[in-house]
């Protein structure tokens, strides 16, 4: 069934107003290109799809054991079909070792609409790194996010010039806080957790019957370790560099109730991100589904139906780009000749197309003797550079890479070139590497905290041609 919007409506048999129906939606399955399963629920119908990117600690149906967030989730979909999913390593999904970083779970996004059959969807992100993996999969992925609305932190790490987010001592005392899914510490997780100082009247914090549910949530969405491991890396991701690459049209709800530092905040996001607009609501809690839902879900339900009305085709997306060069080709091609270096590029460039399509980067085009490639994900591509290094070596070559993620623009028929600051800035990067080298911006860093990456300080550089000093960090193995 096609809506008005072009886009495929999936009608399900369960609705979320229909009362004589079983009170848990079905749980469907999406797999990732990598082959993890990802557990989703879609219920619903409308004009416009709405996933929601929950905070990291999740679990489908224990969600469905509690009667307000049933009522939230039911009037989302009153007027929106809406897909809710755990990320993997957490409730329902596959369970990981480690813990995936934001390149890994953007695929988890897009294998949900993907199996739902949805091409193009609004993104409503909360909680604690929700905001985070719903703004990069918005500027990663703008083909396929209709519209963005931000409501929570977009880095939990208090920095110099970012004073909302928590420190190392803070983030360990918070863990401490409570023995994981045990009721006798549920009412330290939920005083934790909840945002008890700003939002006391609406947490049930002496309900027996809440503690219980949310010890059940712990124990059912991670394990005591995973929690620790989960907590580490949103503390060490910070995806503030993506928001001036986002250019879906974009909300951030300001409640009337908020204090002076979460206004200050919602200012920052506002001033990121181009064209992004306050979302003026009555007051509520900041874990969303606590209070009477239609004073949240109306104003955002009203805009995102504006903004498909609206929306415009972008020429501007996130990614990564990759730049390869091999080391000292001139004097190699001299001292081998026109055919016998020929032959050895051939096997050069089949190596590392062959990679490219392992990492899913997408070839751009060959300069000379290197490659420029992107990739929506940066772990994937200073993966793929590490390997392209290591492929090459018992050809008797040595390549040197560079990763820069920022904004590109898509030029030429179907976008088959890229252009934009961007890409000059990953060329500069490249050039500076030395031989089997991956140099990376601090952008690309900063992103792929959980990859399992490492990376080694290479200290601050003039980049030819970009304003300002860039500090540079070498992948190491």
């Amino acid at each position: 069934m096609t809506n008005s919007s072009g886009h495929t409506t999936h009608v399900e048999p369960w609705r979320a107003t229909d009362a004589a129906t079983p009170a848990v939606p079905p749980i469907r399955w999406a797999r990732t290109v990598d082959g993890a399963c990802i557990a989703y629920q879609d219920i619903g119908q409308g004009p416009v799809t709405l996933v929601v990117v929950h905070g990291w600690v999740s679990h489908l149906e224990v969600y469905w054991e509690q009667p307000r967030y049933v009522r939230f989730v039911r009037r989302l979909a009153r007027n929106m079909r809406v897909l809710l999913f755990d990320k993997r390593g957490i409730g329902m999904s596959d369970r990981v070792s480690g813990t995936p970083d934001l390149g890994v779970l953007l695929d988890d996004v897009r294998a949900v609409m993907d199996a739902a059959g949805v091409e193009r969807a609004a993104l409503l992100g909360w909680g604690g790194p929700g905001p985070a993996l719903a703004a990069f999969f918005a500027a990663a992925c703008p083909e396929r996010t209709l519209c963005l609305v931000l409501d929570g932190d977009i880095h939990e790490r208090r920095e110099p010039d970012y004073p909302w987010g928590t420190t190392q001592d803070e983030l360990s005392s918070t863990a401490e806080l409570a023995t994981w899914g045990d009721e006798s510490g549920a009412r330290a997780f939920v005083e934790a957790g909840y945002g008890l100082e700003r939002d006391a009247r609406y947490v049930p914090v002496d309900d027996p019957d809440f503690l219980r549910w949310n010890a059940k949530l712990a124990r059912n969405a991670a394990t005591p370790s995973s929690y620790e491991a989960f907590e580490q890396m949103w503390f060490e991701t910070d995806a503030r560099r993506v928001l001036p690459a986002i250019h879906v049209p974009t909300a951030v709800p300001r409640r009337d109730n908020d204090r002076p530092d979460s206004l200050e905040y919602a200012g920052y996001l506002l001033a990121a991100i181009s064209g992004a607009v306050a979302l003026v609501l009555p007051a509520h809690p900041t874990v969303v589904w606590l209070a009477e839902p239609d004073g949240y879900v109306a104003p955002i339900e009203r805009w995102v139906l504006s903004v498909l009305h609206e929306e415009a085709d972008l020429d501007r997306v996130l990614a990564t780009v990759l730049f390869t060069d091999v080391v000292g080709s001139t004097k190699k091609a001299a001292e081998l000749g026109d055919a016998r270096w020929s032959e050895l590029l051939e096997c050069q460039n089949a190596a590392v197309r062959a990679l490219l399509a392992r990492y899913r980067g997408r070839e751009v085009k060959t300069m000379g003797d290197g490659f420029l490639a992107t990739f929506d994900g940066p772990a994937r591509a200073v993966k793929c550079a590490q390997a392209i290094c290591e492929v090459v070596r018992p050809l008797g070559l040595e390549v040197r890479a560079g990763c820069h993620t920022g904004e590109i623009e898509l030029l030429g028929e179907e976008g088959a070139d890229v252009g934009g600051i961007a890409v000059h800035i990953g060329a500069r990067v490249g050039a500076l590497a030395g031989p089997s080298e991956v140099l990376v911006s601090s952008t690309v860093k900063d992103l792929v905290a959980g990859s399992g990456l490492a990376f080694e300080d290479r200290g601050e550089h003039e980049l030819k041609g970009v304003p300002g000093a860039w500090r540079l960090y070498a992948a190491v193995l």
